[in-house]
């Protein structure tokens, strides 16, 4: 799905160029043939949406997909690009925090008239889904696919260091066996482990945890997860909020904990690895242990480097929770083939495709009915993945992440706030007090 959640987009203005990324195709391509662009922006699932568009164009032959795919950073700068330009895809895998500022400029299509006079069901996806794609009663995208988090672990690491890593817990004050698991796995270069005696902090050759701290606003592969499990709420409304808690004490004590644990030498230092995302100091055989998205599941599972496994998320003091969080199919408002782009949105929404995608075992379709078959296709491959579909189901084990106005200013304002607790230059009160006083001016401001 993405390797990080989050990050700053700039706004851009729908010029008025007029187009889209598609185009109706005389000649040798047959009179009345429509060409759809549609983007991507991760290659392990290209495959999966080029058999949906196999099958689309089997059932709509006067309809091509063409399928774009960029990696993460170089398709939003991409993206903007052509929104300016009045050349972006015809159909776009959108991220939920990001469509506000394009629906803001208008460069989004209202799908709501599509879906009523078409009776699509929004209830065969996932609760909380379809509700998020949803700004003063107008619709802008059908869901695709759903993920929530777990740890991810190397396997000879966690053996060597004699950690059962299936149930942990965590406290803000003293880590709980959370941290004492990551101290076990935390090794120095004399072979000292963090619980040791002797153990040299300055001199690591394997760190127990290598958190993805460079995560913006939503801390979606970092400290979200932990400080909702403390009590934490990011907003007062979502989607569409008008005000954020980020000087809440529950996510202040939660920060200060991850300073805690980098000065006791159990995770990397911000400075030096803040830009590096888990999956390389994993992989690298640097750290044992991270923190990742079911989007990585066949990342991680099918490493040659090292031997990886997952683990539930540590509970808190409320309990294990989870980011849920899904990608949606939008249209581009300034495309020529509106009545040809919501048929490919409708399919990619549809039982059909999110059964190829299940088939492919690449994410969770938001579909369902569609769990069971992916869950299959996972256990066939040998791949034990049930912890992510089991916290999603989980009795309050999940929550949304935000949605509002103003997205990528805010994670500019609190991914420097972050950075500054980081790397030691503010404590986390001070930091997340004042950056939380610009975000909810701005949102004031709207």
């Amino acid at each position: 799905m993405m390797k990080k959640l989050f990050m700053a987009v700039t706004a851009v203005v729908l010029t008025a160029s007029c187009g889209g990324g598609g185009a109706s195709d005389g000649g040798a391509s047959g009179e009345g043939k429509t060409t759809l662009t549609y983007a991507l922006w991760d290659d392990v699932q290209q495959g999966a949406y080029q058999q949906c568009a196999d099958a689309f164009q089997k059932a709509n032959p006067d309809i091509t997909i063409k399928i774009t795919q960029n990696a993460w950073d170089q398709y939003w700068q991409s993206l903007t690009t052509q929104m300016v330009s009045g050349d972006a895809p015809d159909v776009i895998t959108m991220q939920a925090s990001f469509y506000p500022q394009f629906v803001k400029n208008g460069q989004l299509l209202d799908i709501q008239p599509m879906v009523t006079a078409d009776k699509v069901d929004l209830t065969q996806y996932w609760p909380g889904l379809a509700e998020s794609w949803v700004k003063d009663g107008k619709r802008y995208g059908l869901p695709k696919d759903w993920d929530t988090m777990a740890i991810i672990y190397n396997v000879k690491q966690a053996k060597e260091a004699g950690v059962d890593l299936t149930d942990l817990t965590w406290k803000p004050k003293d880590g709980g066996t959370f941290e004492d698991a990551l101290a076990k796995l935390t090794v120095d270069t004399a072979g000292k482990r963090g619980d040791e005696p002797g153990f040299d902090k300055s001199k690591i050759a394997v760190y127990g945890y290598a958190p993805e701290l460079n995560d913006g606003s939503l801390g979606q592969n970092s400290w979200g997860n932990l400080a909702v499990s403390n009590g934490f709420s990011y907003i007062d409304k979502n989607p569409f909020g008008t005000k954020y808690f980020y000087d809440d004490p529950k996510l202040i004590e939660t920060a200060a904990w991850f300073k805690t644990i980098a000065d006791k030498g159990y995770t990397p230092s911000y400075d030096k690895t803040g830009s590096l995302g888990t999956d390389a100091v994993l992989t690298s055989g640097k750290a044992a242990l991270g923190v990742t998205g079911s989007w990585m599941i066949k990342t991680y599972l099918e490493a040659t480097e090292q031997e990886f496994a997952f683990a539930p998320l540590p509970a808190g003091p409320l309990g294990r929770k989870s980011s849920f969080n899904g990608l949606a199919d939008v249209i581009y408002a300034g495309t020529e083939h509106k009545d040809a782009a919501w048929k490919w949105v409708k399919f990619l929404g549809s039982t059909d495709c999110q059964n190829i995608v299940a088939d492919n075992a690449v994410v969770f379709p938001a579909i369902t009915s569609a769990t069971e078959r992916v869950l299959a296709a996972h256990e066939k491959a040998g791949r034990e993945v049930q912890l992510f579909v089991d916290q999603a189901k989980a009795e309050n084990g999940t929550f949304l992440l935000p949605v509002s106005d103003h997205a990528d200013e805010i994670n500019q304002i609190m991914g420097t706030a972050f950075d500054e607790v980081w790397l030691g230059q503010k404590d986390a009160k001070t930091a997340l007090t004042a950056a939380n006083q610009q975000v909810n001016a701005l949102l004031a401001g709207s």
